[in-house]
Protein backbone atom coordinates (compact mmCIF):
# COMPACT_ATOMS: atom_id res chain seq x y z
CA UNK A 1 0.00 0.00 0.00
CA UNK A 2 2.90 2.34 0.82
CA UNK A 3 4.36 1.82 -2.70
CA UNK A 4 0.95 2.43 -4.22
CA UNK A 5 0.62 5.84 -2.58
CA UNK A 6 4.24 6.67 -3.46
CA UNK A 7 3.71 5.97 -7.15
CA UNK A 8 0.28 7.56 -7.10
CA UNK A 9 1.60 10.80 -5.62
CA UNK A 10 4.54 10.77 -8.06
CA UNK A 11 2.11 10.40 -10.97
CA UNK A 12 -0.04 13.24 -9.65
CA UNK A 13 3.03 15.44 -9.23
CA UNK A 14 4.20 14.62 -12.76
CA UNK A 15 0.75 15.43 -14.11
CA UNK A 16 0.67 18.79 -12.28
CA UNK A 17 4.18 19.77 -13.44
CA UNK A 18 3.40 18.73 -17.02
CA UNK A 19 0.16 20.73 -16.95
CA UNK A 20 1.99 23.82 -15.69
CA UNK A 21 4.66 23.51 -18.41
CA UNK A 22 2.01 23.07 -21.12
CA UNK A 23 0.09 26.05 -19.71
CA UNK A 24 3.08 28.36 -19.95
CA UNK A 25 3.90 26.98 -23.39
CA UNK A 26 0.32 27.76 -24.44
CA UNK A 27 0.67 31.31 -23.08
CA UNK A 28 3.89 31.74 -25.04
CA UNK A 29 2.28 30.61 -28.29
CA UNK A 30 -0.73 32.87 -27.69
CA UNK A 31 1.58 35.84 -27.03
CA UNK A 32 3.43 35.07 -30.26
CA UNK A 33 0.16 34.97 -32.20
CA UNK A 34 -0.97 38.26 -30.66
CA UNK A 35 2.37 39.98 -31.32
CA UNK A 36 2.31 38.66 -34.90
CA UNK A 37 -1.14 40.14 -35.50
CA UNK A 38 -0.10 43.42 -33.88
CA UNK A 39 3.04 43.63 -35.99
CA UNK A 40 0.87 43.76 -39.14
CA UNK A 41 -0.89 46.90 -37.90
CA UNK A 42 0.32 50.12 -39.53
CA UNK A 43 2.21 52.40 -37.12
CA UNK A 44 1.26 56.06 -36.87
CA UNK A 45 4.26 58.42 -36.83
CA UNK A 46 3.84 61.90 -35.37
CA UNK A 47 5.52 64.99 -36.74
CA UNK A 48 9.01 65.85 -35.41
CA UNK A 49 9.80 62.23 -34.56
CA UNK A 50 13.17 60.48 -34.20
CA UNK A 51 13.87 56.95 -35.41
CA UNK A 52 15.74 55.06 -32.69
CA UNK A 53 18.08 52.36 -33.94
CA UNK A 54 19.36 49.66 -31.57
CA UNK A 55 21.38 46.83 -33.09
CA UNK A 56 22.10 44.64 -30.07
CA UNK A 57 21.31 41.40 -31.92
CA UNK A 58 23.23 39.61 -34.71
CA UNK A 59 22.02 41.27 -37.92
CA UNK A 60 21.05 38.75 -40.61
CA UNK A 61 20.31 39.34 -44.28
CA UNK A 62 16.51 39.16 -43.96
CA UNK A 63 14.06 39.56 -41.13
CA UNK A 64 13.04 36.10 -40.02
CA UNK A 65 9.45 34.87 -39.97
CA UNK A 66 10.52 32.32 -37.38
CA UNK A 67 8.59 33.37 -34.26
CA UNK A 68 10.95 31.56 -31.88
CA UNK A 69 14.22 32.88 -33.31
CA UNK A 70 13.96 36.13 -31.34
CA UNK A 71 11.94 34.63 -28.49
CA UNK A 72 13.21 35.48 -25.00
CA UNK A 73 12.54 32.38 -22.91
CA UNK A 74 13.41 34.26 -19.71
CA UNK A 75 10.89 37.06 -20.26
CA UNK A 76 8.67 34.68 -22.27
CA UNK A 77 8.06 37.18 -25.06
CA UNK A 78 9.00 37.63 -28.72
CA UNK A 79 11.27 40.52 -29.72
CA UNK A 80 11.33 41.33 -33.41
CA UNK A 81 14.78 41.49 -34.98
CA UNK A 82 15.02 43.22 -38.35
CA UNK A 83 17.32 41.86 -41.02
CA UNK A 84 19.71 43.99 -43.08
CA UNK A 85 17.20 44.30 -45.95
CA UNK A 86 14.60 45.94 -43.67
CA UNK A 87 17.16 48.05 -41.79
CA UNK A 88 18.42 49.61 -45.04
CA UNK A 89 14.86 50.04 -46.36
CA UNK A 90 13.76 51.86 -43.21
CA UNK A 91 16.79 54.17 -43.11
CA UNK A 92 16.01 55.18 -46.69
CA UNK A 93 12.32 55.54 -45.80
CA UNK A 94 13.21 57.84 -42.89
CA UNK A 95 15.31 59.95 -45.27
CA UNK A 96 12.18 60.65 -47.34
CA UNK A 97 9.73 60.90 -44.43
CA UNK A 98 8.91 64.55 -43.63
CA UNK A 99 7.72 63.53 -40.16
CA UNK A 100 11.21 62.29 -39.22
CA UNK A 101 13.71 64.89 -38.03
CA UNK A 102 16.64 62.56 -37.44
CA UNK A 103 18.03 59.21 -36.32
CA UNK A 104 19.16 58.32 -32.81
CA UNK A 105 21.81 55.58 -32.80
CA UNK A 106 21.73 53.84 -29.43
CA UNK A 107 24.93 51.81 -29.64
CA UNK A 108 25.73 50.47 -26.19
CA UNK A 109 25.60 47.00 -27.76
CA UNK A 110 26.41 45.95 -31.33
CA UNK A 111 26.66 42.58 -33.08
CA UNK A 112 27.17 42.17 -36.84
CA UNK A 113 29.69 41.28 -39.53
CA UNK A 114 32.19 43.84 -40.77
CA UNK A 115 30.68 44.17 -44.27
CA UNK A 116 27.17 44.46 -42.79
CA UNK A 117 28.55 47.24 -40.60
CA UNK A 118 29.78 49.03 -43.73
CA UNK A 119 26.44 48.55 -45.49
CA UNK A 120 24.49 50.16 -42.63
CA UNK A 121 27.09 52.91 -42.27
CA UNK A 122 26.77 53.68 -45.98
CA UNK A 123 22.98 53.96 -45.68
CA UNK A 124 23.37 56.32 -42.71
CA UNK A 125 25.82 58.42 -44.70
CA UNK A 126 23.19 58.80 -47.47
CA UNK A 127 20.60 59.71 -44.82
CA UNK A 128 22.86 62.42 -43.44
CA UNK A 129 23.13 64.01 -46.91
CA UNK A 130 19.40 64.79 -46.69
CA UNK A 131 20.16 67.46 -44.09
CA UNK A 132 18.56 65.53 -41.24
CA UNK A 133 20.63 64.83 -38.13
CA UNK A 134 22.15 61.63 -36.79
CA UNK A 135 22.89 61.52 -33.06
CA UNK A 136 24.95 58.62 -31.70
CA UNK A 137 25.14 57.67 -28.02
CA UNK A 138 26.49 54.79 -25.95
CA UNK A 139 27.45 54.09 -22.38
CA UNK A 140 30.71 52.87 -23.87
CA UNK A 141 31.81 52.30 -27.47
CA UNK A 142 33.44 49.16 -28.78
CA UNK A 143 35.58 49.69 -31.88
CA UNK A 144 32.84 48.49 -34.21
CA UNK A 145 30.22 50.64 -32.48
CA UNK A 146 32.48 53.69 -32.69
CA UNK A 147 33.14 53.04 -36.38
CA UNK A 148 29.38 53.11 -36.99
CA UNK A 149 28.86 56.09 -34.68
CA UNK A 150 31.53 58.18 -36.41
CA UNK A 151 29.14 58.80 -39.32
CA UNK A 152 26.86 60.81 -37.00
CA UNK A 153 26.63 64.61 -36.77
CA UNK A 154 26.97 64.30 -33.00
CA UNK A 155 28.80 61.53 -31.15
CA UNK A 156 28.30 61.42 -27.38
CA UNK A 157 29.26 58.99 -24.63
CA UNK A 158 28.50 58.56 -20.94
CA UNK A 159 31.03 60.59 -18.87
CA UNK A 160 32.13 57.40 -17.10
CA UNK A 161 32.24 55.35 -20.28
CA UNK A 162 34.94 55.05 -22.90
CA UNK A 163 35.75 54.85 -26.62
CA UNK A 164 37.97 52.06 -27.90
CA UNK A 165 40.35 52.67 -30.80
CA UNK A 166 43.31 50.32 -30.54
CA UNK A 167 43.53 48.37 -33.80
CA UNK A 168 42.06 45.05 -34.92
CA UNK A 169 43.04 41.52 -34.03
CA UNK A 170 41.79 38.01 -34.60
CA UNK A 171 42.45 34.73 -32.83
CA UNK A 172 42.27 31.24 -34.28
CA UNK A 173 41.74 28.13 -32.17
CA UNK A 174 43.89 25.06 -32.86
CA UNK A 175 42.88 21.53 -31.91
CA UNK A 176 46.01 19.57 -32.80
CA UNK A 177 47.13 19.11 -29.21
CA UNK A 178 43.71 17.81 -28.17
CA UNK A 179 43.59 15.43 -31.14
CA UNK A 180 47.08 14.15 -30.27
CA UNK A 181 45.99 13.45 -26.72
CA UNK A 182 42.92 11.59 -27.99
CA UNK A 183 44.91 9.62 -30.54
CA UNK A 184 43.01 11.06 -33.53
CA UNK A 185 44.97 11.66 -36.75
CA UNK A 186 43.60 14.11 -39.37
CA UNK A 187 43.81 12.88 -42.98
CA UNK A 188 44.10 15.96 -45.21
CA UNK A 189 43.78 16.23 -48.98
CA UNK A 190 43.84 19.75 -50.44
CA UNK A 191 44.84 22.03 -53.28
CA UNK A 192 46.09 25.49 -52.40
CA UNK A 193 48.88 26.51 -50.07
CA UNK A 194 46.56 29.08 -48.51
CA UNK A 195 43.70 26.59 -48.08
CA UNK A 196 44.08 26.62 -44.33
CA UNK A 197 40.70 25.26 -43.30
CA UNK A 198 42.52 22.17 -42.06
CA UNK A 199 45.24 24.01 -40.09
CA UNK A 200 43.35 24.00 -36.77
CA UNK A 201 43.49 20.18 -36.92
CA UNK A 202 47.09 19.78 -38.14
CA UNK A 203 49.05 22.67 -36.58
CA UNK A 204 49.31 24.41 -33.25
CA UNK A 205 49.72 27.88 -34.80
CA UNK A 206 49.24 29.66 -38.13
CA UNK A 207 51.34 28.68 -41.12
CA UNK A 208 53.43 31.52 -42.63
CA UNK A 209 51.06 31.64 -45.64
CA UNK A 210 48.02 31.87 -43.41
CA UNK A 211 49.59 34.57 -41.23
CA UNK A 212 50.45 36.52 -44.39
CA UNK A 213 46.89 36.50 -45.75
CA UNK A 214 45.27 37.32 -42.42
CA UNK A 215 47.71 40.19 -41.84
CA UNK A 216 46.86 41.63 -45.25
CA UNK A 217 43.14 41.15 -44.66
CA UNK A 218 43.18 42.87 -41.26
CA UNK A 219 45.30 45.66 -42.70
CA UNK A 220 42.77 46.25 -45.46
CA UNK A 221 39.80 46.31 -43.05
CA UNK A 222 41.61 48.63 -40.65
CA UNK A 223 42.63 50.97 -43.48
CA UNK A 224 38.98 51.23 -44.57
CA UNK A 225 37.87 51.99 -41.02
CA UNK A 226 40.51 54.67 -40.53
CA UNK A 227 39.71 56.24 -43.90
CA UNK A 228 35.99 56.55 -43.16
CA UNK A 229 36.49 57.76 -39.59
CA UNK A 230 39.04 60.29 -40.87
CA UNK A 231 36.62 61.65 -43.48
CA UNK A 232 33.66 62.01 -41.09
CA UNK A 233 35.54 63.22 -38.01
CA UNK A 234 37.94 65.45 -39.97
CA UNK A 235 40.97 63.84 -38.34
CA UNK A 236 44.11 62.77 -40.26
CA UNK A 237 44.55 59.00 -40.63
CA UNK A 238 48.07 59.29 -39.24
CA UNK A 239 46.69 60.86 -36.07
CA UNK A 240 44.09 58.10 -35.70
CA UNK A 241 46.79 55.45 -36.15
CA UNK A 242 48.93 57.13 -33.49
CA UNK A 243 45.96 57.15 -31.09
CA UNK A 244 45.49 53.40 -31.66
CA UNK A 245 49.21 52.55 -31.45
CA UNK A 246 49.57 54.35 -28.12
CA UNK A 247 46.13 53.27 -26.84
CA UNK A 248 45.41 56.86 -25.92
CA UNK A 249 41.60 56.59 -26.06
CA UNK A 250 40.36 54.67 -23.07
CA UNK A 251 38.16 56.97 -21.00
CA UNK A 252 35.43 59.33 -22.18
CA UNK A 253 37.56 62.39 -21.44
CA UNK A 254 40.41 60.95 -23.53
CA UNK A 255 38.09 60.57 -26.51
CA UNK A 256 36.76 64.10 -26.07
CA UNK A 257 40.24 65.61 -25.86
CA UNK A 258 41.28 63.67 -28.98
CA UNK A 259 38.16 64.89 -30.86
CA UNK A 260 36.93 61.36 -31.44
CA UNK A 261 33.60 62.43 -29.93
CA UNK A 262 31.72 65.71 -29.60
CA UNK A 263 30.59 65.55 -25.99
CA UNK A 264 30.15 63.52 -22.84
CA UNK A 265 26.59 63.32 -21.57
CA UNK A 266 24.16 61.31 -19.50
CA UNK A 267 21.08 59.91 -21.19
CA UNK A 268 18.78 62.65 -19.82
CA UNK A 269 21.13 65.26 -21.30
CA UNK A 270 21.05 63.43 -24.63
CA UNK A 271 17.25 63.55 -24.45
CA UNK A 272 17.44 67.34 -23.99
CA UNK A 273 19.71 67.60 -27.04
CA UNK A 274 17.32 65.54 -29.15
CA UNK A 275 14.35 67.61 -28.01
CA UNK A 276 16.07 70.80 -29.17
CA UNK A 277 17.16 69.31 -32.50
CA UNK A 278 13.57 68.22 -33.16
CA UNK A 279 12.24 71.70 -32.40
CA UNK A 280 10.13 70.53 -29.46
CA UNK A 281 9.17 72.59 -26.43
CA UNK A 282 11.04 72.06 -23.18
CA UNK A 283 8.27 70.06 -21.54
CA UNK A 284 7.48 67.93 -24.57
CA UNK A 285 8.68 64.36 -24.72
CA UNK A 286 11.00 63.21 -27.48
CA UNK A 287 8.94 61.27 -30.01
CA UNK A 288 11.02 58.12 -30.38
CA UNK A 289 9.98 55.56 -32.97
CA UNK A 290 11.84 52.28 -32.60
CA UNK A 291 13.16 50.97 -35.90
CA UNK A 292 11.21 47.73 -35.43
CA UNK A 293 7.95 49.71 -35.15
CA UNK A 294 8.89 52.13 -37.92
CA UNK A 295 9.12 49.08 -40.15
CA UNK A 296 5.29 49.15 -40.22
CA UNK A 297 4.99 52.89 -40.93
CA UNK A 298 3.79 53.91 -44.39
CA UNK A 299 5.78 56.37 -46.48
CA UNK A 300 4.82 57.11 -50.05
CA UNK A 301 7.35 55.46 -52.39
CA UNK A 302 9.55 57.64 -54.58
CA UNK A 303 8.39 55.91 -57.75
CA UNK A 304 5.04 54.60 -58.93
CA UNK A 305 4.15 50.92 -58.78
CA UNK A 306 5.72 48.90 -61.59
CA UNK A 307 5.09 45.41 -62.94
CA UNK A 308 8.72 45.19 -64.00
CA UNK A 309 10.81 43.56 -61.31
CA UNK A 310 14.34 42.93 -60.13
CA UNK A 311 14.56 39.64 -58.27
CA UNK A 312 16.92 39.46 -55.29
CA UNK A 313 17.85 35.85 -54.54
CA UNK A 314 19.28 35.45 -51.03
CA UNK A 315 21.95 32.75 -50.73
CA UNK A 316 22.92 32.79 -47.05
CA UNK A 317 24.95 30.32 -44.98
CA UNK A 318 26.94 27.17 -45.55
CA UNK A 319 26.37 25.47 -48.92
CA UNK A 320 24.92 21.98 -48.77
CA UNK A 321 22.95 19.63 -51.00
CA UNK A 322 19.20 19.48 -50.48
CA UNK A 323 16.61 22.07 -49.47
CA UNK A 324 18.51 24.03 -46.82
CA UNK A 325 16.83 26.93 -45.02
CA UNK A 326 17.03 30.69 -44.58
CA UNK A 327 20.39 30.17 -42.85
CA UNK A 328 21.75 27.26 -44.93
CA UNK A 329 22.17 27.38 -48.72
CA UNK A 330 20.47 24.26 -50.03
CA UNK A 331 21.41 23.60 -53.64
CA UNK A 332 17.86 22.55 -54.53
CA UNK A 333 16.16 25.52 -52.88
CA UNK A 334 18.50 28.21 -54.24
CA UNK A 335 18.61 26.66 -57.72
CA UNK A 336 14.82 26.61 -57.77
CA UNK A 337 14.72 30.29 -56.69
CA UNK A 338 17.15 31.35 -59.45
CA UNK A 339 15.23 29.27 -61.99
CA UNK A 340 11.92 30.81 -60.91
CA UNK A 341 13.36 34.31 -61.37
CA UNK A 342 14.82 33.35 -64.76
CA UNK A 343 11.55 31.99 -66.10
CA UNK A 344 9.40 34.85 -64.78
CA UNK A 345 8.91 37.24 -67.74
CA UNK A 346 8.14 40.15 -65.39
CA UNK A 347 11.58 39.79 -63.79
CA UNK A 348 13.98 41.82 -65.94
CA UNK A 349 17.19 41.29 -63.94
CA UNK A 350 18.49 39.15 -61.08
CA UNK A 351 20.64 40.13 -58.11
CA UNK A 352 22.17 37.14 -56.31
CA UNK A 353 22.91 38.20 -52.74
CA UNK A 354 25.67 35.92 -51.43
CA UNK A 355 26.71 35.74 -47.78
CA UNK A 356 28.46 32.40 -47.44
CA UNK A 357 31.75 30.80 -46.31
CA UNK A 358 31.23 28.07 -48.93
CA UNK A 359 30.67 24.38 -48.36
CA UNK A 360 29.98 21.40 -50.59
CA UNK A 361 31.76 21.62 -53.95
CA UNK A 362 29.06 19.51 -55.62
CA UNK A 363 26.23 21.66 -54.25
CA UNK A 364 28.12 24.77 -55.41
CA UNK A 365 28.35 23.31 -58.91
CA UNK A 366 24.58 22.73 -59.00
CA UNK A 367 23.90 26.37 -58.09
CA UNK A 368 26.61 27.65 -60.49
CA UNK A 369 24.88 25.91 -63.39
CA UNK A 370 21.58 27.61 -62.61
CA UNK A 371 23.37 30.97 -62.29
CA UNK A 372 24.96 30.41 -65.71
CA UNK A 373 21.55 29.77 -67.29
CA UNK A 374 20.19 32.91 -65.59
CA UNK A 375 23.03 35.04 -66.95
CA UNK A 376 22.27 33.84 -70.49
CA UNK A 377 18.62 34.85 -70.08
CA UNK A 378 18.86 38.25 -68.36
CA UNK A 379 21.32 40.51 -66.47
CA UNK A 380 22.81 38.79 -63.40
CA UNK A 381 24.57 40.84 -60.73
CA UNK A 382 26.09 39.43 -57.54
CA UNK A 383 26.03 41.41 -54.29
CA UNK A 384 28.41 40.07 -51.66
CA UNK A 385 27.74 40.43 -47.95
CA UNK A 386 30.14 39.69 -45.09
CA UNK A 387 31.41 36.53 -46.80
CA UNK A 388 31.45 35.23 -50.35
CA UNK A 389 34.36 32.86 -50.09
CA UNK A 390 35.31 29.56 -51.71
CA UNK A 391 31.96 27.93 -52.58
CA UNK A 392 30.44 31.37 -52.05
CA UNK A 393 32.72 32.72 -54.78
CA UNK A 394 32.12 29.59 -56.87
CA UNK A 395 28.39 30.41 -57.21
CA UNK A 396 29.19 34.12 -57.81
CA UNK A 397 31.91 34.02 -60.44
CA UNK A 398 29.68 33.66 -63.52
CA UNK A 399 27.78 36.94 -62.90
CA UNK A 400 27.93 39.86 -65.34
CA UNK A 401 29.02 42.15 -62.49
CA UNK A 402 30.22 41.38 -58.96
CA UNK A 403 29.66 43.99 -56.25
CA UNK A 404 31.30 43.68 -52.80
CA UNK A 405 31.85 45.84 -49.76
CA UNK A 406 35.40 46.99 -49.10
CA UNK A 407 35.51 44.66 -46.09
CA UNK A 408 33.80 41.64 -47.64
CA UNK A 409 35.86 38.44 -47.23
CA UNK A 410 36.02 36.74 -50.61
CA UNK A 411 38.19 34.58 -52.85
CA UNK A 412 39.45 31.46 -51.07
CA UNK A 413 39.51 29.66 -54.42
CA UNK A 414 40.64 26.24 -53.27
CA UNK A 415 39.39 22.76 -52.41
CA UNK A 416 40.03 20.33 -49.56
CA UNK A 417 38.93 17.05 -48.06
CA UNK A 418 39.31 16.15 -44.38
CA UNK A 419 38.92 12.76 -42.71
CA UNK A 420 39.87 11.57 -39.22
CA UNK A 421 41.66 8.33 -38.43
CA UNK A 422 40.40 7.36 -34.96
CA UNK A 423 42.07 3.93 -34.79
CA UNK A 424 44.53 4.80 -32.02
CA UNK A 425 41.87 6.52 -29.93
CA UNK A 426 39.67 3.40 -29.90
CA UNK A 427 42.57 1.01 -29.34
CA UNK A 428 44.80 2.91 -26.89
CA UNK A 429 42.17 4.86 -24.94
CA UNK A 430 39.26 2.44 -24.88
CA UNK A 431 40.72 -0.94 -25.83
CA UNK A 432 38.40 -1.27 -28.81
CA UNK A 433 39.57 -2.76 -32.10
CA UNK A 434 37.89 -3.24 -35.48
CA UNK A 435 37.98 -5.97 -38.08
CA UNK A 436 36.45 -5.70 -41.55
CA UNK A 437 35.16 -7.98 -44.29
CA UNK A 438 35.13 -6.47 -47.81
CA UNK A 439 33.83 -7.55 -51.20
CA UNK A 440 36.07 -5.02 -52.95
CA UNK A 441 39.47 -3.49 -52.31
CA UNK A 442 38.00 0.00 -51.79
CA UNK A 443 34.68 -1.01 -50.23
CA UNK A 444 35.52 0.68 -46.91
CA UNK A 445 37.37 3.73 -48.27
CA UNK A 446 36.95 6.64 -45.89
CA UNK A 447 36.52 4.47 -42.80
CA UNK A 448 37.35 6.30 -39.57
CA UNK A 449 38.69 3.13 -37.94
CA UNK A 450 41.97 3.03 -39.90
CA UNK A 451 44.39 5.30 -41.81
CA UNK A 452 44.12 5.89 -45.55
CA UNK A 453 46.30 3.74 -47.79
CA UNK A 454 48.55 5.36 -50.38
CA UNK A 455 46.15 4.30 -53.16
CA UNK A 456 43.15 5.74 -51.34
CA UNK A 457 44.94 9.02 -50.69
CA UNK A 458 45.81 9.21 -54.40
CA UNK A 459 42.15 8.71 -55.30
CA UNK A 460 41.02 11.52 -53.02
CA UNK A 461 43.81 13.79 -54.24
CA UNK A 462 42.74 13.16 -57.84
CA UNK A 463 39.17 14.16 -56.95
CA UNK A 464 40.37 17.33 -55.22
CA UNK A 465 42.52 18.30 -58.22
CA UNK A 466 39.66 17.65 -60.62
CA UNK A 467 37.25 19.82 -58.61
CA UNK A 468 39.87 22.56 -58.25
CA UNK A 469 40.45 22.60 -62.02
CA UNK A 470 36.70 22.88 -62.64
CA UNK A 471 36.53 25.68 -60.03
CA UNK A 472 39.30 27.80 -61.58
CA UNK A 473 37.86 27.05 -65.04
CA UNK A 474 34.52 28.55 -63.99
CA UNK A 475 36.27 31.59 -62.49
CA UNK A 476 38.36 32.04 -65.64
CA UNK A 477 35.22 31.92 -67.79
CA UNK A 478 33.28 34.33 -65.59
CA UNK A 479 36.11 36.82 -65.00
CA UNK A 480 37.63 36.67 -68.50
CA UNK A 481 40.98 35.38 -67.21
CA UNK A 482 43.21 32.43 -68.01
CA UNK A 483 43.21 29.49 -65.63
CA UNK A 484 46.88 30.24 -64.89
CA UNK A 485 45.93 33.78 -63.81
CA UNK A 486 43.16 32.44 -61.57
CA UNK A 487 45.49 29.83 -60.07
CA UNK A 488 48.03 32.54 -59.22
CA UNK A 489 45.47 34.45 -57.12
CA UNK A 490 43.66 31.28 -55.99
CA UNK A 491 45.45 28.63 -53.95
CA UNK A 492 42.78 29.08 -51.27
CA UNK A 493 43.80 32.66 -50.45
CA UNK A 494 41.21 35.01 -48.96
CA UNK A 495 40.98 38.67 -49.98
CA UNK A 496 39.16 41.75 -48.77
CA UNK A 497 36.71 43.33 -51.20
CA UNK A 498 39.18 46.15 -51.83
CA UNK A 499 42.03 43.79 -52.70
CA UNK A 500 39.69 41.52 -54.69
CA UNK A 501 38.75 44.47 -56.89
CA UNK A 502 42.42 45.22 -57.59
CA UNK A 503 43.10 41.65 -58.78
CA UNK A 504 39.92 41.32 -60.83
CA UNK A 505 37.75 39.07 -58.64
CA UNK A 506 35.33 41.95 -57.93
CA UNK A 507 34.10 44.74 -60.22
CA UNK A 508 32.52 47.37 -57.97
CA UNK A 509 32.78 48.36 -54.29
CA UNK A 510 29.30 48.86 -52.87
CA UNK A 511 26.30 47.26 -51.25
CA UNK A 512 23.00 45.69 -52.21
CA UNK A 513 21.50 48.97 -53.42
CA UNK A 514 24.50 49.49 -55.68
CA UNK A 515 23.99 46.02 -57.14
CA UNK A 516 20.29 46.71 -57.76
CA UNK A 517 21.10 50.00 -59.48
CA UNK A 518 23.60 48.26 -61.77
CA UNK A 519 21.09 45.52 -62.58
CA UNK A 520 18.40 48.12 -63.36
CA UNK A 521 20.73 50.01 -65.68
CA UNK A 522 21.72 46.80 -67.49
CA UNK A 523 18.03 45.95 -67.96
CA UNK A 524 17.13 49.49 -69.04
CA UNK A 525 14.78 50.04 -66.08
CA UNK A 526 13.94 53.53 -64.83
CA UNK A 527 11.18 52.25 -62.59
CA UNK A 528 10.96 48.81 -61.01
CA UNK A 529 10.06 46.97 -57.86
CA UNK A 530 12.04 44.35 -55.96
CA UNK A 531 10.89 40.81 -55.24
CA UNK A 532 12.79 38.53 -52.89
CA UNK A 533 13.55 34.83 -53.29
CA UNK A 534 13.41 32.17 -51.90
CA UNK A 535 10.00 32.92 -50.46
CA UNK A 536 10.00 32.71 -46.68
CA UNK A 537 7.57 30.39 -44.91
CA UNK A 538 4.60 31.95 -43.19
CA UNK A 539 4.23 32.45 -39.44
CA UNK A 540 2.21 29.37 -38.48
CA UNK A 541 4.29 27.04 -40.64
CA UNK A 542 7.50 28.34 -39.05
CA UNK A 543 5.87 28.13 -35.63
CA UNK A 544 5.26 24.40 -35.99
CA UNK A 545 8.63 23.64 -37.56
CA UNK A 546 11.04 25.67 -35.49
CA UNK A 547 9.99 25.65 -31.84
CA UNK A 548 11.95 22.60 -30.77
CA UNK A 549 15.18 23.45 -32.65
CA UNK A 550 15.19 27.10 -31.59
CA UNK A 551 14.40 26.31 -27.97
CA UNK A 552 17.42 23.96 -27.87
CA UNK A 553 19.62 26.57 -29.57
CA UNK A 554 18.47 29.26 -27.14
CA UNK A 555 19.33 27.26 -24.04
CA UNK A 556 22.65 26.11 -25.55
CA UNK A 557 23.58 29.76 -26.17
CA UNK A 558 22.51 30.70 -22.65
CA UNK A 559 24.69 27.93 -21.17
CA UNK A 560 27.77 28.29 -23.42
CA UNK A 561 27.76 32.06 -23.92
CA UNK A 562 30.56 33.22 -26.26
CA UNK A 563 31.76 29.62 -26.59
CA UNK A 564 28.56 28.65 -28.41
CA UNK A 565 30.10 29.69 -31.74
CA UNK A 566 32.83 27.04 -31.33
CA UNK A 567 30.20 24.40 -30.60
CA UNK A 568 28.18 25.48 -33.64
CA UNK A 569 31.27 25.46 -35.87
CA UNK A 570 32.27 21.98 -34.70
CA UNK A 571 28.77 20.73 -35.56
CA UNK A 572 29.14 22.23 -39.04
CA UNK A 573 32.44 20.40 -39.55
CA UNK A 574 30.97 17.10 -38.38
CA UNK A 575 27.92 17.55 -40.64
CA UNK A 576 29.98 18.40 -43.73
CA UNK A 577 29.86 15.78 -46.48
CA UNK A 578 31.98 15.33 -49.59
CA UNK A 579 34.85 17.48 -50.81
CA UNK A 580 34.58 21.04 -49.55
CA UNK A 581 35.17 24.47 -51.07
CA UNK A 582 34.79 26.72 -48.07
CA UNK A 583 36.39 29.54 -46.09
CA UNK A 584 39.43 28.38 -44.12
CA UNK A 585 37.91 29.19 -40.73
CA UNK A 586 35.41 31.28 -38.83
CA UNK A 587 37.21 34.63 -38.62
CA UNK A 588 36.19 36.94 -35.76
CA UNK A 589 37.69 40.43 -35.98
CA UNK A 590 37.79 42.56 -32.84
Amino acid sequence: MRDFFKYFLASVLGFVVGTIVLFFLFLGIVSLLVSSLQSDTEVTVRDKSVVEIRLQYPVKERSSKNPFESFDYDAFESRQELGLHDILRNIDKARRDERIKGIFLNLSSLSMGIATLDEIRGALSEFRKSGKFIYAYADSYSQGAYYLASVANTVAVNPEGGVELRGLHTELMFFKGALDKLGIEPEVIRHGKFKSAIEPFTLDKMSPENREQISRLLGSVWNTWLGNISADRKLPKEELQAIADQYRSRKAKDALDLRLIDKTAYFDEVTDDLRKQCGLEEKEKVRYVELQKYNKAYVKPEKEFSNRKIAVVYAVGEIRSGQGSDEVIGSERISEAIRKARLDTTVKAIVLRVNSPGGSALASEVIWREALLARKAKPLVVSMGDLAASGGYYISCIADTIVAQANTLTGSIGVFGLLFNTQNMWKDKLGITFDTVRTGRFADIGSLSRPLTAEERAIYQEEVEQIYNVFIGHVAEGRNMTTAEVDSIGQGRIWSGTDAKQIGLVDVIGGLETAKSIAAKMAGLDNYRTVNYPEQKEFLQKLMEDFSADAKAYFAKEELGESYRYYAKLREVLNSQGIQARLPYELFIY
